[in-house]
């Protein structure tokens, strides 16, 4: 009887080894997608950024360029942009 306890354990001891084991590669996988993650946000984040900073040059360069027309009288003063 305490020989068959003894193989009992030893049998759950092992099953929860390999458990264990493939618990720390889950754990292990996870950290590595929450860091993976992480960049993909500061990357989405400046991406943002950049677009915003090229919408803004735009919108310079629309006034500038109405300045000119302006000056050149090559826009009909009754339309407004």
């Amino acid at each position: 009887m305490a020989n068959d306890n003894a193989e009992i354990f030893d049998f759950l001891r092992a099953r929860f080894a390999k458990q264990d084991e493939r618990f720390d590669r889950i754990d292990g996988k996870l950290d590595e997608l929450v860091l993976r993650v992480g960049k993909l946000e500061r990357q989405v984040a400046e991406l943002h950024v950049d677009n915003a900073i090229i919408h803004q040059r735009l919108d310079n360069l629309d006034h500038r360029l109405s300045r000119v027309e302006r000056r050149l009288d090559l826009v009909d003063e009754t339309v407004k942009s």
